[in-house]
């Protein structure tokens, strides 16, 4: 893996404000804008389909990966510089995560919330150091960062699971984090 590339996860569908679709098409660009390769999940709708299409229009290497059951619904989008479709779920996952540097998540569903656990697990049993960014689009995050504080609080999880997660409210915010992450990767 050449170029610094940046995992975003989102929800297929597009919400009820504009302003997380704005969030999508605003991330694609700024990814296209420094030069980063996205990884997301190949489909064509929701928050994923404005993030390609910003992402391609501004000149971004992109990389989807979608299962094969979901091709119809999502729509997989063909017209991507790498296409790999899987088997199932996990097995996206895993190959997405595999091809990123960083994970950056926008707004989304179930979908969206199952990717964030499974990269967040991941780092908490030492499997990766990848930056996992929330873009909390109008606080849309407040209420799992709420959950997540209480985790911890509880005895669930230890403080240092909050560390591994950088909530940000804006892309603007979230982009300065990705360069840090950028030349970190560079000069390993």
């Amino acid at each position: 893996m050449s170029k610094f590339s940046v995992c975003v996860f989102c929800g297929a569908r597009s919400g009820t404000k504009p302003s997380y679709t704005q969030c999508a098409d605003d991330a694609g660009r700024m990814i296209a804008t420094n030069g980063w390769r996205l990884v997301y999940g190949a489909g064509d709708v929701g928050l994923m389909g404005t993030t390609a299409r910003s992402a391609q229009k501004h000149g971004a290497e992109t990389l989807g990966v979608i299962p094969l059951h979901l091709m119809k619904m999502e729509v997989g989008k063909r017209d991507l510089s790498q296409f790999i479709a899987t088997e199932n779920m996990h097995e996206r996952k895993k190959v997405m995560y595999m091809n990123s540097d960083a994970i950056v998540v926008l707004p989304g569903g179930a979908g969206s919330l199952d990717e964030f656990f499974e990269v967040l697990t991941w780092r908490q049993l030492g499997l990766h150091e990848k930056p996992i960014i929330l873009i909390s689009t109008d606080g849309y995050w407040q209420p799992l960062m709420d959950l997540m504080t209480h985790v911890v609080a509880e005895g669930f999880a230890g403080q240092n699971t909050l560390d591994y997660i950088t909530v940000v409210e804006t892309v603007d915010q979230a982009e300065a984090f990705l360069r840090e992450a950028a030349r970190k990767v560079a000069v390993e």
